[in-house]
């Protein structure tokens, strides 16, 4: 009989007319509304912050601005779903998303920044990379795709890459999805058990857990060596998927001063304990 109190019934449904009904009569029966509040809440932050970034995309077009958000991370860490939640409700003619395959036997034998400058943005456009030329700077040596000088020499020249790309009124947002190693296995299992998202995971994603510290190296590498003022790097704390979210875009608005950025419905400072920039003396052992 207890169990029965802590059940929904039909009859209940035909008397629930509005959210408070339900809220009253989960209530009523003891059944928790954590999650479900928790996912109302973030789904009413990224409308707004959604909102938001429809007012910089107009403010960027019309001050003919050029954008360029960078996404790397470990293998799942959520830089597509991420970029979803960014483009999602933008105009489709100023905004692109930039995912390069591996670069063909032409490409190969090219400037290695070549195949990158052609997805450059143009006057007014924003474009994302989901994986940019970085996969040189951690992917390739991990993986043995790229030789020792390869390596060398990109790390020495990125600097000077992306300072011209800022001289030239660039702006260069690069973020870090941080993952810790037991959150990539559990998705990494719930992806194989989804025949949607199976496709999703490769032989180099399987071999993620077992050099998880060579790609702890390289990325701290990274960091000390392409951290620049004129183009830091941002550490996102993406355990948590949905406040992640809402963080990067959070920080992207609080970059620009775009039109009516003071009739935000919220807050748009990033919550430090998700979202910081890096600094040299910090350790990032987790991810």
């Amino acid at each position: 009989m207890n169990s029965q109190k802590h059940k929904l019934t039909i009859q209940d449904f035909t008397e629930i007319a509005s959210t408070e009904d339900l809220r009253q009569v989960l209530s009523d029966k003891k059944i928790s509304t954590f999650k479900p509040d928790r996912i109302l809440a973030y789904e009413a932050d990224l409308e707004k912050v959604q909102i938001e970034l429809v007012k910089l995309q107009q403010w960027v077009l019309k001050n003919k601005k050029r954008v360029i958000i960078i996404f790397e991370g470990r293998d799942a860490a959520g830089k597509g779903g991420n970029i979803r939640r960014f483009t999602e409700h933008l105009n489709p003619r100023s905004v692109r998303q930039v995912a390069l395959n591996k670069p063909t036997e032409i490409e190969r034998g090219q400037w290695y920044f070549r195949r990158y400058v052609k997805h450059l943005p143009n006057q007014g456009e924003i474009v994302f990379f989901d994986r940019s030329w970085y996969n040189r700077a951690v992917v390739e040596p991990v993986m043995g795709f790229c030789n020792e000088k390869q390596y060398k020499q990109f790390i020495h020249k990125v600097p000077e890459f992306e300072h011209m790309l800022y001289e030239d009124g660039i702006t260069i947002i690069k973020f870090w999805l941080s993952i810790t190693k037991e959150e990539q296995l559990r998705r990494f299992d719930s992806r194989n058990r989804n025949p949607l998202k199976r496709w999703k995971f490769s032989p180099v994603d399987q071999k993620g857990q077992a050099l998880w510290e060579k790609y702890s190296y390289y990325k701290e590498q990274m960091f000390s060596k392409t951290h620049t003022s004129y183009s830091p790097w941002i550490i996102v704390r993406t355990n948590d998927k949905m406040a992640a979210r809402l963080e990067c875009i959070r920080y992207v608005l609080s970059q620009f001063d775009y039109d009516d950025k003071k009739e935000a419905k919220l807050h748009l400072i990033p919550d430090p304990n998700v979202i910081v920039r890096y600094f040299r003396s910090s350790r990032h052992n987790n991810d």
